[in-house]
């Protein structure tokens, strides 16, 4: 990649975008600050080279593509770091499960996960549910693999299989996950997920329905937009009800009565029908996570043949920014004491709101540059200036792109917007 740097003028090609945040460099973890790092873009791939992580070794491949950035983000673990915002958001989830859900014993009914290991399997993350070898969403310019067979998670549903196979009917599993994604204030390689599970036997779904003893879980007839083609149609009707209300309870708690839910029906591999469920805050539609009614290939695969269940899984930074108003995702990375103590309270459930800790103006620059035509993908480009811009690069936009008529070269111009944000 040959490239020369480029002032907009009257011909912006490209407009790309790069933020500091409100953070003081100051206080910052040593991964956020803006002198280029001195390490390769992605971990050494020399002949027979292995990756060393969480105390294990993987040798690597043609397919392995993490960064140094994003592997210094591994065991970080911020869920489980006491008084952060996502531990915060964890732990009023799961008091909210432990009180509302309980089993005859007078136990919680859902077991919390939150310390697995991120590296998992390709088995692990898309056989085990489903998704097909052609799917998209395996892309290597989508994902982070330390070779062909082991990866880093890129959602909780990776663990879905193995608990369910352990014998597990009910639990929720918390953990970070890791993509490649484009740069702004809403993207970041390395987020925060929380996964629930659960699933009926027929007892315990048609406990308390009239004539219940007669009803069926399954039946053999066909797939429909409405159900899977082994559910009866009352066994899928009490499970939609029940996650329905499980997620509207929930929501209820985080964000208080009187909230306006809706429910969008969209597509995932391993759910059958799938929701997405939207609130209204402060009079904006936000969509806050996706659910559904599990598929009962999976469940049957995994050893539970005599159940069924549903599943969901929300994002704990996209709930934690709209909570307690914050406007960036690099924050929640942040080491600063003037963040991290805003979320130091006596009850996890007081209400807290983010106080920005300073405000300076954009510094803008934009870029041209050519590129391969067959081998490259965005997502590239974005890792590359993730290591060496770290997080001081707010927002990455493509304004336009050039082909050379004679050599089919292709040029990207980019903006990029820098901050920096002294006390």
């Amino acid at each position: 990649m040959v490239g020369s740097a480029l002032r907009r003028g009257s011909h912006a090609y490209v407009y790309l975008v790069s933020k500091a945040g409100h953070i003081s460099r100051g206080h910052q973890h040593q991964a956020w600050h803006s002198r280029p790092a001195a390490v390769e873009c992605v971990a050494q791939r020399a002949p027979g080279s292995v990756v060393e992580l969480l105390g294990k070794s993987y040798p690597q491949d043609d397919h392995s593509n993490l960064t140094q950035k994003v592997l210094a983000r591994v065991g970080r673990n911020l869920h489980n770091q006491q008084h952060h915002p996502l531990w915060l958001i964890k732990e009023r989830v799961k008091d909210h499960f432990y009180k509302q859900y309980v089993g005859r014993s007078g136990t919680p009914l859902f077991s919390v996960h939150d310390n697995l290991s991120p590296v998992v399997t390709t088995w692990q993350n898309f056989d085990s549910l489903l998704i097909p070898a052609e799917h998209p969403s395996r892309k290597k310019g989508d994902n982070y693999y330390l070779n062909r067979t082991h990866m880093l998670r890129a959602h909780t549903s990776a663990h879905q299989w193995d608990l369910l196979h352990a014998g597990l009917d009910a639990f929720l599993v918390v953990g970070d996950v890791y993509r490649r994604d484009q740069i702004d204030s809403q993207h970041y390689p390395v987020f925060h997920q929380l996964e629930a599970v659960r699933l009926f036997s027929k007892h315990e779904l048609f406990a308390g329905i009239e004539d219940g003893e007669s009803l069926q879980l399954f039946e053999q007839s066909s797939r429909s937009t409405h159900k899977q083609e082994t559910h009866t149609m009352e066994a899928m009707k009490l499970v939609e009800f029940d996650l329905k209300q499980t997620l509207t309870r929930l929501m209820t708690h985080l964000f208080g009565d009187g909230l306006e839910i809706r429910w969008v029906d969209c597509y995932f591999p391993f759910t059958h029908p799938s929701f997405e469920m939207e609130i209204n805050f402060r009079g904006e539609w936000l969509e806050v996570l996706g659910c559904g009614v599990m598929e009962q290939r999976l469940v049957n695969s995994a050893g539970a043949q005599d159940r069924i269940g549903w599943a969901f899984g929300l994002g704990l930074e996209r709930l934690a920014m709209i909570l307690y108003d914050i406007h960036d995702i690099r924050l929640f990375w942040s080491e600063d004491e003037r963040f991290l103590k805003q979320f130091r309270v006596a009850n996890i459930n007081q209400k807290v709101k983010f106080q920005p800790l300073s405000k300076y103006p954009a510094l803008i620059n934009d870029i041209s540059f050519w590129l391969p035509s067959e081998t490259y993908t965005e997502n590239d480009f974005y890792d590359l200036v993730r290591t060496i811009g770290g997080d001081l690069v707010e927002k990455v936009d493509l304004i336009d792109k050039f082909e050379h008529p004679k050599c089919h070269g292709n040029r990207h111009v980019l903006e990029r917007h820098t901050r920096t944000c002294p006390e």
